[in-house]
């Protein structure tokens, strides 16, 4: 299968955005004009079970996103990746080195983490308004879970018609056909020696503020970045500036040095 995607923007480099477990590829507009304009060819996709990508067969999400670039033939690429997304990104980058040039992962997942008993009991509160039948609940739970003080009426909307959309389509799909564990921990991580942004939101759960300051002290070569506004979600939040932050990182060259925002 060929993930749903867009492309746009011209240029030697390219741009890979990946969108959060809540979300799907338009949670990326403001950014993916801004990178474009910035003159990076630039590719937005939705994984299996978002968006208008549906859940067919088991999968790998990073093999599928790898496979996206063969079929484009986008060799190398900078890798963005908001929440679940960043995990993603992550396991592209252990696993397929050579086609990533930098990391920038907003909020990111990590694999192989295990969740505190605070996150456990919210994902059981999920489940069980989901089971119940109850779609409506279970978006308004993530709603107000994810997006931080800084998130209006219109970024809350965008949120919880992706959501639902992503329930309706993973719900929709045979057991069978989950994603297969690519096999990428803290071992793996710790050897990715490609250049790193980890962004982190002061008004994130806790869970992830712990994941972020933990893979910039794993990760060989990475940047750590506390947006003190933020919640789990900058990229909805604060679209223009977030988008100014990815593209002034990919534009210095990564690795060099910044100042915290």
């Amino acid at each position: 299968m060929t993930l749903s995607h867009d492309l746009a923007g011209e240029g030697p480099s390219a741009v890979v955005l990946l969108h959060s477990g809540v979300c799907d590829r338009r949670m990326w507009d403001a950014q993916f004009a801004a990178l474009a304009a910035a003159g990076h060819r630039v590719l937005r996709c939705d994984l299996r079970g978002f968006g208008e990508t549906p859940v067919d067969a088991p999968h790998t999400h990073s093999d599928d996103v790898v496979a996206l670039l063969d079929t484009l033939e986008i060799d190398r690429a900078a890798v963005v990746g908001s929440s679940f997304g960043g995990a993603v990104a992550l396991e592209i980058a252990a696993r397929h080195p050579e086609r990533v040039s930098a990391l920038a992962l907003l909020c990111p997942a990590v694999p192989d983490f295990e969740p505190s008993a605070e996150l456990r009991a919210w994902g059981g509160r999920e489940d069980a308004l989901l089971e119940a039948g109850d779609i409506d609940g279970a978006v308004a739970l993530n709603v107000d879970t994810w997006l931080g003080p800084e998130a209006g009426a219109e970024a809350r909307e965008r949120v919880r018609v992706m959501q639902r959309r992503a329930f309706e389509v993973q719900l929709a799909a045979p057991e069978e056909f989950r994603p297969l564990d690519p096999g990428v921990g803290a071992a793996e991580l710790a050897a990715i020696e490609l250049p790193a942004l980890v962004v982190s939101g002061a008004h994130d759960v806790p869970d992830f503020r712990e994941m972020a300051t933990r893979l910039a002290a794993l990760l060989p070569d990475a940047q750590y970045v506390r947006l003190d506004w933020a919640g789990h979600l900058p990229a909805l939040e604060r679209p223009e500036e977030t988008g100014k932050l990815l593209v002034e990182y990919l534009a210095a060259g990564p690795g060099a040095p910044r100042a915290a925002v």
